[in-house]
């Protein structure tokens, strides 16, 4: 049977296939981390992840087989169990069928002080700000630490850019480990002194220079897009490249997809972005996946 929609592959909503599809672009980014997912229900949603459950890693998604979500579409798990692998059946309870499922990852591990490998900024645009204009504040932010001298001295490091759906991330991907006090020292953001961490620093930049009002830290404010780094530290998730960004239990809004620089000089990119579908995304999963190279 040819299947003609990835997330409805037989005709039930199953967005498993579709994960093992973008899988196989995201073995190097993701390796060793513990995903996590989001399962959307109509009243709400719930966590599985890997400091609750056996953790699942990239590498397992090999095990998806369209028979696997053939069985799906016609039986509950627990028919199912003798018919598929320990591996297999993994996948579906992080992955059950006939929900949305966002698709996330332990950043830094699970668990509290960890090591931290990669620096991640979420750029958090508030009520009524345009994605046009948070997609220049990280165009802007990505040019102030490329040039800041003072941070490249403490840590060598490699740049993704990423569409959430929604916004945009930027990942700082280190050349080696630090500890969480680094995090602590010169990333997390604190209001009462917000020009003491780097985050603070370039945020203040980002106003001087542009006519937005940004901040840094977690805390949502109106009109202002927010420079949040909070996602770093081990025990927090950050969303995957390619994983679905949802509107409500039934409605996919948009993907996250990894960007270039050029790409953020593009003045109508949010409008492209904005008209992607997981089958678009699949069908050109090659060139998206250039950017994390």
């Amino acid at each position: 049977m040819q299947i003609k929609d990835v997330i409805k592959p037989f005709g039930k909503t199953d967005v498993l296939l579709y994960y093992s599809i973008i899988a196989s672009k995201l073995n190097k980014f993701l390796q060793g981390k513990k995903i996590a997912t989001k399962i959307w229900l109509p009243t709400g949603f719930f966590l599985r992840r890997g400091s609750q459950m056996e953790p699942l890693y990239i590498e397992e998604f090999k095990n998806v087989t369209k028979n696997l979500i053939k069985l799906r579409a016609e039986m509950p798990l627990q028919k199912a169990r003798g018919k598929i692998t320990k591996q297999q059946e993994k996948l579906w309870l992080y992955f059950p069928q006939d929900k949305l499922i966002d698709f996330f990852y332990a950043t830094n591990n699970e668990g509290i002080d960890k090591p931290i490998e990669r620096i991640y900024f979420d750029i958090d645009r508030g009520k009524n700000i345009k994605a046009e204009d948070a997609q220049k504040v990280t165009l802007e932010l990505l040019k102030i630490i490329k040039k800041d001298k003072e941070f490249k001295k403490l840590i060598k490091f490699k740049t993704i850019i990423l569409w959430t759906g929604k916004s945009f991330h930027l990942y700082l991907l280190l050349k080696r480990k630090m500890p969480s006090s680094f995090y602590k020292k010169y990333l997390s953001y604190s209001k009462n002194v917000p020009l003491e961490s780097f985050t603070g620093k370039w945020a203040d930049q980002i106003n001087k220079q542009t006519k937005f009002k940004v901040a840094g830290g977690h805390e949502k404010k109106p009109k202002t897009i927010t420079i949040d780094p909070s996602q770093t530290p081990s025990g927090k998730l950050a969303r995957c490249p390619f994983a679905l960004h949802m509107k409500n239990p039934k409605e996919i809004n948009g993907i996250s997809v990894p960007l270039n620089e050029k790409m953020l000089r593009d003045k109508n990119l949010t409008k492209k972005l904005k008209t992607l579908t997981p089958d678009k995304v699949v069908k050109n999963l090659n060139n998206w996946a250039k950017n994390l190279k």
